[in-house]
């Protein structure tokens, strides 16, 4: 089957939630570019109208430029497979693909990822960070939610941890579907997934709680969170820049929530909480 890609230049801050507005109109493939995104369509999915009237609404907001044309999948899978590297996470994390060669001995955690989408591979700023933040939280025996769990990447890193109960679940079916998928090639099948919102969760107790999404959705939720987080847990929040970190910060004060930790990278911040 033919796909279409989309190259869109636009400014980074506007990247991660054009890839979730692309999956909701057929784009199910995404890659970060120096200048932007370059995202990948099927051709029976495919709706100029749609994308036009898409790019035209942030055209209103943002400088941007684009342009689409035609490729046979066969080019984009080998597209796809030179672009994505193995990336390393605090000498410990080793994220690679299928296609890669299996992690060196010198790393005591391998992840393997079939990415659907641009963020979850470990690649961007906000995973790689959660990522490091999670090997400083004991893990054994405990019990984890992943918000918005894009491809599983938090969530099986909990399990090779020791999180002995872990739940994930995402708005969208198709990282519920790449979650499952790499769930089975990490051989973490204590990961239970679904696919809704944190409305749509059985409300339960948990001892770590991870939400890598965006500012606005996590400044709306955060209240809705603390309702399962245990005494004493711990809340680690990412998708946010540095500049955000004090609305963030005061959102959660008001929850009775105590910052831990910050890190940043390239103006790209994570933070750990805890319920006092």
């Amino acid at each position: 089957m033919q796909y279409f890609e989309l190259d869109l230049k636009i400014e980074p801050e506007y990247s991660e939630i054009l890839v979730a507005e692309l999956a909701e109109i057929g784009f199910d493939s995404f890659l970060d570019s120096p200048d932007g995104i370059v995202a990948y369509v099927t051709e029976d999915l495919f709706d100029d109208r749609a994308i036009k009237n898409l790019l035209e609404n942030y055209a209103s907001r943002t400088p941007l430029s684009y342009s689409i044309k035609a490729i046979e999948k066969q080019n984009w899978n080998k597209e796809w497979e030179s672009a994505f590297s193995p990336i390393e996470v605090s000498d410990k994390i080793y994220v690679r693909a299928t296609f890669h060669e299996p992690a060196p001995a010198t790393f005591p955690y391998e992840i393997i990822i079939t990415p659907k989408m641009s963020f979850g591979t470990g690649h961007h700023e906000t995973t790689s960070q959660v990522l490091e933040l999670q090997m400083d939280i004991d893990h054994k025996g405990k019990s984890v939610l992943d918000v918005g769990t894009g491809t599983g990447i938090l969530a099986i890193l909990a399990s090779k941890l020791g999180a002995e109960k872990i739940h994930a679940f995402d708005i969208d079916e198709w990282s519920v579907e790449n979650t499952i998928e790499n769930i089975s090639l990490n051989n973490t099948p204590e990961i239970t997934v679904n696919q809704g919102t944190i409305a749509d969760q059985k409300i339960e107790q948990y001892d770590i709680l991870i939400a890598n999404i965006n500012r606005n959705i996590l400044l709306d939720e955060i209240p809705q969170y603390v309702k399962f987080m245990k005494n004493g847990a711990s809340l680690l929040l990412s998708g946010f820049y540095e500049h955000d970190v004090p609305e963030i910060e005061s959102k959660c004060n008001e929850q009775g929530l105590k910052k831990l930790k910050q890190i940043s990278k390239n103006n790209w911040a994570a933070v750990v909480f805890i319920r006092e």
